[in-house]
């Protein structure tokens, strides 16, 4: 190769300068994958994907929806608060409709589905939105009761003002309610999104699709995994490093995994689950009213009532 070839590269970057040959060979390999594949993210494609940023745009608008003030600092003035909301929510609708959108139409991508209508697979974006943001008010009532539950449940909590704007838990259960509202609409990839933005902010991570009951408190929160099938009662609390999990999938063939319809465990009202307990399966209950202490495994289901211990053995040797 000459000279030349070698300090002439083809490409120039956005600032004009010409970019290594390297370089060149780097985005011509990872282009030639792209081709190779029909896939609509992994390959190249003009279907447009959810950006990220506007997810999280997205969720702060919306907790500041539902707790004008406590989230994004601009207080609602009694005077004029319906008409302000009312504009707020507006736009919220105009781009929450075009978020879905973009959902929509790259879910119909990945089927080989692009000519499909709307009503294929679901309501037009613009009434899906409307149809979610019908939910806030009830959205807002829960978490003002998991607000309650927190602080009756946490003596360091002084109030639920405290709690909404600085608790990690009480964000992240927000964020899961809002995202478990899209998730019954089927709007697809945009829960999920919405859910990894929370556990990327919090270290909680709550599967969209569980189900989970009133007045719920996540204490301290870092490490706690709720898995997709999980069902959860109402005044239930967790504390750090909790898992809601299943057992490792087995393989049905070389190609298959199976994969049961119920994989996460269920936990009946008033249950309370201390720091670093790991509960596994979808036939596992945990009854009404029972506790599992800290760094507990358990894999079967526990009575109502029960309390679930690690027996650590201590040994004390006598100083010389």
């Amino acid at each position: 190769m000459s000279k030349a070839a070698v300090t002439s590269p083809q490409y120039r970057s956005e600032s004009g300068r010409p970019v290594p040959p390297l370089i060149d060979q780097i985005a011509e390999a990872l282009v030639g994958a792209q081709r190779a594949s029909d896939n609509p993210i992994l390959g190249l494609s003009d279907v447009e994907i959810p950006s990220a940023i506007d997810v999280r745009d997205l969720v702060d608008d919306l907790r500041e929806a539902i707790f004008p003030g406590l989230v994004g600092g601009q207080r609602l003035f009694r005077a004029n608060a319906i008409g302000v909301l009312a504009t707020r929510l507006h736009h919220l609708q105009v781009r929450l409709a075009r978020v879905i959108e973009i959902a929509r139409k790259l879910k119909k991508a990945a089927l080989g589905l692009a000519n499909a209508a709307h009503n294929d697979f679901g309501q037009s974006p613009i009434t899906e939105a409307i149809t979610f943001l019908a939910t806030l008010p009830t959205v807002r009532e829960a978490l003002v009761d998991d607000a309650w539950a927190a602080l009756e449940g946490d003596p360091a909590a002084t109030s639920i003002e405290e709690v909404v704007m600085t608790y990690p838990g009480h964000f992240a259960v927000s964020v899961y309610r809002l995202a478990h509202e899209l998730w019954r609409l089927g709007v697809p990839y945009l829960p999920r999104m919405m859910s990894e933005f929370a556990h990327r902010t919090t270290g909680i991570d709550i599967h969209p699709a569980a189900t989970i009951g009133e007045r719920f408190f996540i204490d301290h929160g870092t490490g706690v995994v709720i898995g997709e099938t999980a069902k959860i009662g109402d005044r239930v609390r967790l504390y750090q490093g909790v898992t809601l999990g299943a057992h490792s999938p087995s393989r049905a063939s070389r190609l298959t995994l199976d994969r049961p319809d119920k994989r996460h465990p269920t936990l009946e009202d008033d249950v309370i689950v201390y720091a670093g307990a790991t509960i596994l399966g979808g036939d596992t209950v945990v009854g009404r009213g029972a506790i599992i202490g800290g760094s507990s495994w358990v894999v079967e289901s526990v009575p109502a009532g029960a309390e679930v211990t690690v027996d650590i053995e201590i040994k004390v040797s006598a100083l010389a």
